[in-house]
């Protein structure tokens, strides 16, 4: 079974991601803080982090370059998730090492999506672009 880390200060948006994706079979493990998530991802047990960029204290593109900075992370699949839209913040997040990124809102079956491809569950055929 697949782990996903979602790293989400917002209840309303992880409750969102965990309904979305255990439909996918997937274990979902939250964390309220970067922190927090950074630590758990340092496990070595995720599968794939959902990574929100505006959280409480330490933000997501810190976080996202201490993932891409360790050797147990370093290659963990990262899905950027944000509020700030824009070609800016997608150039950065991928300049940053993420993956993939999806803005909010988001329709389930989007996330399902980028998620399957990042899993590597969808054939390149069917992989967004």
């Amino acid at each position: 079974m697949d782990r996903i880390l979602v790293i989400e200060d917002e209840r309303s948006n992880s409750l969102l991601a965990e309904v979305s994706l255990r439909r996918l079979g997937c274990q979902i493990i939250v964390k309220a803080n970067g922190l927090s998530g950074l630590d758990r991802a340092r496990k070595g047990d995720i599968d794939l982090v959902l990574l929100d960029i505006a959280l409480p204290g330490v933000g997501g593109w810190e976080i996202l370059h201490a993932l891409r900075s360790e050797p147990v992370t370093s290659r963990l699949p990262v899905l950027v998730v944000t509020a700030h839209a824009g070609d800016d913040s997608m150039e950065r997040a991928y300049r940053s090492g993420a993956d993939a990124y999806l803005e909010k809102p988001y329709l389930p079956e989007n996330l399902r999506r980028k998620v399957e491809m990042l899993l590597g569950r969808l054939p390149a055929s069917e992989r967004p672009s």
